[in-house]
């Protein structure tokens, strides 16, 4: 049979998986094109392992800024699949 409370559950539960990737993917757009494009000039006054940091965020910069929303999403997922009950 299908349960009301549940599927309201479990949309509050998707709701809240859309807004966490879309916070998260929204800061990696912003790092990626604000430090490795808009920025680059005023970042390139600093260097960082002999180049410039403009020059680094764009290179390296935003891979590292995604691994570490990835490790983010992670935990932001697990800590709501306790709170849902859905974790395995």
């Amino acid at each position: 049979m299908h349960d009301p409370q549940n599927a309201r559950a479990m949309q509050a539960y998707w709701k809240t998986n859309v807004r966490y990737m879309s916070v998260l993917l929204a800061i990696w757009a912003t790092v990626s094109y604000l430090c490795g494009i808009v920025f680059v000039r005023e970042l390139n006054a600093v260097h960082l392992g002999g180049f410039p940091l403009g020059f680094w965020f764009a290179q390296q910069g935003s891979i590292y800024v995604f691994i570490l929303l990835i490790l983010t999403y992670f935990l932001l997922m697990d800590r709501l699949d306790k709170r849902f009950d859905v974790h395995e």
